[in-house]
Parts: C-alpha cells; structure tokens; sequence
C-alpha cells in the first residue's frame, strides 16, 4: 500500500534557487510511483535525469504528484531496476552462450613439427623472438626471415606478443608454443589480413595464409 505524504517544499521555495532541480528529481524518485516516474520521464539515474529535465516541469510534476497522489508503495522496487529488468529481458542466455563461444573459436590451425624444450607459454607481453616463412595457400612466399637479405644478417623477429603488434593469428598461436618449438600455422582471414590484404607484400583480400615458424626465445 502507498502512504500519503505532506509536500516538502512551498511554491515559493520551489521557485526560488533554494531547491535544485537534483533536489525535486531525488525527491520525487523516493516518493512517486514507477507508473508516476515512467509518467514524467523520471526514471534513471538522477545526473541522466538532471542533464534532460527542466526545472519548470520538475515544479509541475511535484504538484501533480501530490494531485494525484500516485506515492510509492512500501513493496516496490525502484524504476531504475525495472527499466534494466525489462532491457535484460528479452536476451536468450542460451543464444548468448553460443555466441560467446563462437566468437572464442580460433581462426587459425596449429602443427606442430618439432618439440620444444621450453617450459612455460608465452603470456601477453612477454618478449618473443622468432623465425619465419609466410606462404600463400598456392605455396608462394611472400615473406621470410631465415634467409639474409642484401648485406643485412638473419635475424629473428622480436616483438611483444599478444599485444596487436602482429596479426592476430600469431599472437593467439605463439602463446600456445614453448621455447624451441617449429609449427606451421594456418590462418584464417579473419585473424590476418582480412578483407582488405596487404597488397604491399603481395597478399591478395580474403586469403588464408600459410606460416612456418620457430619460437626462439620467449623473454
């Protein structure tokens, strides 16, 4: 059951600078009903409310209010609850989940074609040094760093991995490998270059790619 409440403030003092518009929206959020609330656009948190309200139409709520003495009940929740209640509502958990794990599935395939003698898997920031040879699925190279080019020495790649610093794909792959250990990764366009490539080394749009790589040192 509603209880009956005595107005707080006269009309003088709700036009005067001595109530705010924050002070009637708390008000009226204590004491109105949710139907009243949702009535005048009063549900939400206060500050959202106080950004959009006019305090003329605030005064104008709290008198009808009292008019129409639509009080909160002892039992009711408040509107702010009910407004995430039915925004929650109509998701299926059950979808949700699967889609949750789809979007968990990896993009990429891992063969392994040497044993590592590591210990521990990389995690995200470690330093990672590594050789590679990057193929197209037709097996033309595109890109390699085990063979010296020009005057400049072989040398691994090092980066910080599972940081975006490289394709997707080898950051998710490397941080499945141990020290020592040779795979060939396939990778999905999703976790590459996707839609658009990389013309500049040659990768067409929308092509799987094809890597050997070796985990030299994880730091």
């Amino acid at each position: 059951m509603s209880t009956e409440i005595a107005p707080r403030w006269t009309d003088e003092e709700l036009n005067s600078d001595g109530v705010s518009k924050k002070d009637l929206i708390s008000y009226l959020q204590e004491t109105g009903s949710n139907d009243f609330l949702l009535a005048h656009k009063l549900n939400g948190k206060l500050n959202n409310v106080a950004k959009t309200a006019k305090k003329p139409a605030l005064i104008t709520a709290y008198k009808a209010l009292f008019e129409t003495k639509q009080f909160r009940s002892s039992d009711e929740v408040s509107a702010a609850e009910i407004k995430h209640e039915k925004t929650e509502a109509p998701k299926d958990k059950a979808s949700e989940e699967v889609h949750q794990h789809e979007k968990e599935v990896p993009k990429y395939t891992k063969k392994v074609t040497k044993k590592g003698t590591g210990e521990r898997l990389p995690k995200k920031g470690d330093r990672v040094s590594v050789y590679y040879t990057g193929m197209l699925e037709d097996g033309t190279v595109f890109d390699t760093n085990t063979k010296p080019k020009g005057r400049k020495p072989v040398s691994p790649l090092v980066f910080k991995v599972g940081t975006g610093q490289v394709i997707r794909g080898w950051d998710e792959a490397l941080m499945t490998m141990v020290q020592g250990e040779k795979a060939r990764l396939t990778i999905e366009p999703e976790w590459a270059y996707g839609r658009q490539g990389h013309a500049a080394a040659g990768i067409p749009p929308h092509a799987a790619l094809i890597f050997d790589v070796e985990l030299v040192v994880v730091d």
